[in-house]
């Protein structure tokens, strides 16, 4: 029999990287995204194998149209049909108030946290949808409970970009659930990985509800559940992993 196909868009570090780890031991082979940091996404892959799966590191831009359609042609290509997709891919920006933000700074974060997402949402459907030819399978998109909390203060135009894929989860959801996919979404709270401007992370933790800040395998966990069968009747849902923030 063979073993489901996931792709992770973001797999190198965080919580990517957790859902990567956490994906080989329930059975997984995968494909390891990346923009950059190829160490990393090495580091990933090697994870992956150890535990029995296959594995791939796929360079990308995620903000970038051909890059994407390519990530997915590749993943095909050296592990088969794309079953599973977990985007994961993001960045915000230096934090600032918005009256101090650039214009540059904005539209790089929604190029890449929006629109980004709503093209590997396209090639999701392409790839995995049986009107496509496709065997089905679920995919996960990482939202943030700034979506809900506005950001203000900090990154505004991050949340605003995060608010996209709110919408976008419930939309897509619903287009494609008679096509054997389902789509939902995690909204991770505060999250210790190096998304995080240094020094965040010790500051904001003692006004957490939990006393302290999550840490990636925690909202993996989520993910995971989420991507498996037990989750079999759940669509265009949005998962808070944020420890009551």
């Amino acid at each position: 029999m063979s073993r489901p196909v996931l792709l992770i868009a973001g797999g190198s570090r965080g919580i990517g990287a957790a859902t990567a780890k956490l994906a080989a031991a329930a059975g997984y082979d995968v494909a390891v995204n990346y923009k950059g940091n190829a160490k990393a996404a090495a580091s990933v892959v090697d994870a992956v194998k150890a535990a029995g799966g296959r594995s791939v590191a796929l360079q990308g831009d995620m903000g970038v149209e051909a890059d994407i359609e390519r990530v997915f042609a590749q993943t095909i290509e050296q592990l088969g049909p794309i079953t599973h997709f977990v985007h994961s891919a993001g960045i915000n920006g230096e934090y600032s108030r918005l009256d101090e933000a650039s214009a540059d700074k904005i539209r790089d974060v929604i190029t890449v946290d929006t629109i980004g997402a709503l093209l590997c949402l396209r090639s999701c459907v392409r790839a995995m949808s049986t009107k496509h030819g496709g065997k089905g399978g679920a995919v996960v998109m990482l939202s943030s409970m700034a979506a809900t909390l506005g950001a203000g203060g900090d990154c505004v135009w991050y949340a605003a970009a995060k608010g996209g894929v709110d919408s976008m989860v419930v939309g897509i959801a619903r287009e494609v659930a008679k096509e054997g996919m389902r789509v939902n979404a995690v909204s991770p709270g505060v999250i210790d990985t190096d998304i995080q401007p240094p020094g965040r992370v010790e500051r904001v933790s003692p006004m957490l509800p939990m006393g302290r800040a999550g840490q990636a395998p925690e909202v993996a966990e989520a993910i995971m559940f989420l991507l498996s069968n037990a989750a079999s009747y759940i669509n265009g849902a949005n998962l808070r992993v944020s420890g009551g923030r």
